[in-house]
């Protein structure tokens, strides 16, 4: 296996511990992002950092996502002590459509497979336009036009 099929299996690897931590039954697109920022030594890693968005940062804003996303319907988290979810080891985890479309979009932005890098991975997931990812950024104050912009220079000149 070539060097980004390694990375999208550990991508992939790092979503699902991700999803399974959460509860959740699919690997969304959120959880690809964690998996991005947990990658040191990549373009993608670095585009990242350099706007504050270690894993923790982007936990936090997610977390902002979902109380800001339950307020919003009239639901406060501050009103209930919700536990923390429960791993289940057992179960099988899959792809949500989020994440198929982000990684849809990170490969058709590579001219082909074998100039896949990580950033397309990025690319991916901050190409789109609604849903948890944009609207954690917005929350956090991150401006995801600019971090696109950089992720696609960042393809343009480094090679991961």
């Amino acid at each position: 296996m070539n060097a980004i099929g390694h990375y999208i299996d550990s991508i992939m690897d790092h979503g699902e511990a991700e999803a399974r931590a959460d509860g959740s039954a699919a690997v969304e697109a959120y959880h690809l992002l964690l998996g991005i920022a947990a990658q040191e030594g990549t373009a993608a890693h670095r585009v990242l950092t350099s706007s504050g968005l270690d894993r923790r940062a982007i936990r936090e804003a997610l977390e902002r996502e979902f109380e800001h996303s339950l307020r919003a319907v009239g639901v406060s988290c501050a009103a209930f002590n919700v536990p923390p979810a429960t791993p289940d080891p057992g179960r099988p985890i899959g792809v949500g459509a989020s994440a198929r479309l982000a990684l849809e979009r990170g490969f058709s932005a590579s001219a082909s497979k074998k100039d896949l890098r990580p950033a397309h991975l990025l690319l991916g997931v901050l190409e789109a336009e609604v849903g948890t990812v944009p609207r954690a950024l917005a929350l956090a104050g991150v401006d995801r036009g600019e971090l696109l912009s950089r992720t696609r220079e960042t393809l343009s000149t480094q090679d991961w």
